[in-house]
């Protein structure tokens, strides 16, 4: 069994646990009936009639996928459900076909050998305001109507805006109408939106009741299992409006294709024209491309006889000229007298809320909690146990740009470019460092990078037609060195079984599976259809008996340095991953003191220190092919 210490993860035996897994999987975001992939525009508005059973891969498939994972040392799953696949149907029609498909799956893998835990994902609300997520009926029970948000770029969803369709669009929808209403109203419609009531329920409280309800059906069926640690609380939550002090202005430093300010995004979705700037993003940033005028066929965003809701709120008005007028320019920064922060007074009383609920249906469940994207974790505060810090990172450069970034780095903790491969690569280590710290700091346990990859699609696909990954292999190289230096744990965004080269994950043109069948399948040769796989399967130290001080893989010599500080009651020895890929024939093994025994069967190097020093240190070298005589 699996559980927290204070900064580490620990096994019964009190060893000290690294933890290496992926997200399974980037499908998961999207039904399999009708084919959910983006691109495709049939039967998107059929919301209620869709199917997620068989989402990441169907269950005959189940064995080959997960062997080819537990082969490259990546036995830790963030396993990726959604509030739709669960709740599709409409409120309270839970889809028991798919949650018999996900208890069936996580079993299977426990049986296997791997740890478990659920991610009730999301990217900017919903698959209908340009992400993944929600239930088409949590739009429409606020009075949205889906069909309308291209009309009046509420959301820009690559069903209907086609292709060609950038990378750096579907982030930028957080900005617009639909996601960051719905993200105002899930996190703080009790004190911005007072007036709305669904079905005679605070719209906050309905909101957030259906998705931990949802959630729970997940855990019902889970519990028990002693390969699930527990639940992350919401992927990357957005404030929506909350906390902006400017609605005329923009608040974001990504901003992409057509971007309306928040003024502009209340007008256009009440059927008003606007001259709305557009946006290209480029390695200096986003760049004011030009202007074009919008809705001239003054189409709303919301159903027949249903308000602007902010509007009936007296945030807006029009004026005699029929032009948008603020009229509490800081409605949703200022509550009762006092500036809102939107993680002190919305997201961490949700987290505590989502906690509370987990565990009146799994008291051993771990919460996993993360902030919103590039900030540090939330601040749970005191008396709170069972947390796991869960934040994301990435090269934010290449994956937005899809180019490679070796002289341009960004740093989420400073919000700043940083210059140069070397400060690139010592800022990328910084980071995850100053994130595992403020995890302990902030939520009192362990971190697991929930999120952390790089885009294989890069300059147009280019590696595809050569077969030359070492671009995307340095990236990768660079991230997970970071993890390493930082010693925490991680999961690698992502595993997509569907995955090709033409369409990538399936999801709004993303291209981040670590494997893809256009790349080569076969059931006994495991290794083929990976990608990059120098860089992402890499030994590391399983289990140790002490305290990680010091880990590094170099990439381009094979060699693997790891420093201990042994604890004097373990008595089972340091485990260490050796995967055969990187050592053709065979390995070596320097060591301060001790003992080794290799198991070439599970690929495992186990070593016992000796109790005459108090730290050890392990190197591991490739040997050199034989001389052919």
């Amino acid at each position: 069994m699996l559980h927290p210490d204070g900064n580490w993860f620990k096994d019964d035996a009190g060893r000290t646990l690294l933890l290496r897994g992926v997200n399974l999987g980037g499908n998961s975001k999207v039904p399999v009936i009708p084919d959910g992939a983006t691109h495709l525009a049939q039967g998107f508005f059929d919301h209620r009639m869709v199917s997620f059973v068989g989402q990441p891969f169907p269950l005959s498939e189940v064995s080959e996928h997960l062997s080819r994972l537990k082969s490259w040392g990546l036995t830790m799953l963030r396993f990726l459900v959604t509030w739709e696949a669960i709740e599709h149907a409409g409120p309270g029609l839970y889809d028991t076909e798919y949650l018999d498909y996900v208890e069936r799956v996580v079993r299977l893998a426990g049986e296997m050998g791997f740890t478990v835990f659920i991610d009730p994902h999301q990217d900017v609300w919903s698959r209908f305001t340009g992400g993944d997520g929600a239930p088409g009926w949590t739009l429409e029970a606020v009075g949205f109507d889906m069909t309308r948000f291209a009309d009046t770029c509420a959301a820009i969803v690559h069903q209907t805006h086609g292709d060609p369709f950038s990378s750096v669009i579907w982030p930028s929808n957080a900005n617009r109408l639909a996601s960051a209403t719905m993200f105002t109203l899930f996190f703080g419609g009790n004190d911005f939106a007072p007036h709305l009531l669904v079905e005679g329920e605070p719209v906050q409280e309905y909101l957030q009741r259906h998705y931990v309800d949802a959630v729970v059906q997940v855990m019902q069926r889970l519990k028990g299992m002693p390969c699930v640690l527990g639940y992350d609380t919401f992927n990357e939550p957005s404030h929506g409006y909350i906390g902006r002090k400017d609605l005329t202005g923009h608040e974001s430093l990504l901003k992409a294709d057509l971007q309306p300010t928040p003024l502009q995004s209340f007008a256009l979705g009440d059927g008003l024209e606007q001259e709305v700037g557009v946006w290209g993003m480029g390695r200096s940033g986003a760049r004011l491309q030009g202007h074009r005028l919008l809705n001239t066929g003054h189409v709303r965003a919301w159903k027949e006889g249903r308000p602007c809701i902010w509007r009936d709120h007296g945030v807006w008005t029009v004026d005699d000229e029929g032009k948008p007028q603020l009229l509490v320019p800081d409605y949703f920064s200022h509550v009762g007298g006092r500036d809102v922060d939107f993680e002190c007074d919305y997201l961490v009383p949700f987290i505590r809320r989502y906690a509370d609920a987990v565990r009146a249906a799994d008291p051993e469940a771990l919460i996993f909690a993360e902030g919103e994207p590039q900030s540090l974790p939330p601040q749970v505060g005191e008396g709170c146990s069972g947390f796991v810090s869960a934040p994301h990172w990435y090269d934010a450069i290449p994956l937005l740009l899809k180019r490679p970034s070796a002289w341009f780095g960004y740093d989420v903790v400073h919000s700043r470019i940083v210059f140069g491969p070397w400060a690139v690569r010592r800022s990328a280590a910084w980071q995850l460092a100053a994130i595992r710290r403020a995890g302990t700091e902030r939520l009192h346990g362990p971190t697991v990078i929930g999120e952390i990859g790089v885009p294989y699609d890069l300059r147009g696909g280019r590696a595809f037609r050569t077969g030359d990954y070492r671009e995307q292999e340095a990236l990768m190289d660079c991230s997970l060195r970071a993890v390493e230096s930082s010693l925490c744990s991680a999961t690698i965004w992502n595993y997509t079984a569907s995955n090709t080269n033409e369409r990538g994950d399936g999801w709004n043109g993303e291209d981040l599976s670590i494997w893809s069948a256009d790349q080569g399948r076969d059931t006994r040769v495991l290794d083929r259809g990976g990608r990059a796989l120098c860089a992402v399967v890499r030994p590391y130290p399983v289990a140790t008996a002490g305290e990680p001080l010091h880990l590094s893989f170099d990439m381009r010599h094979k060699v693997l340095s790891f420093t201990f500080r042994h604890d004097p009651g373990i008595m089972e020895p340091t485990e260490i991953f050796v995967p055969p890929s990187q050592y053709a024939y065979g390995y070596s093994v320097w060591m301060t003191d001790g003992t080794f025994l290799k198991d070439d069967v599970g690929h495992v190097l186990r070593y016992r220190h000796t109790l005459g020093r108090p730290t050890h240190t392990i190197i591991v070298r490739p040997k050199q092919a034989p001389n052919k005589r």
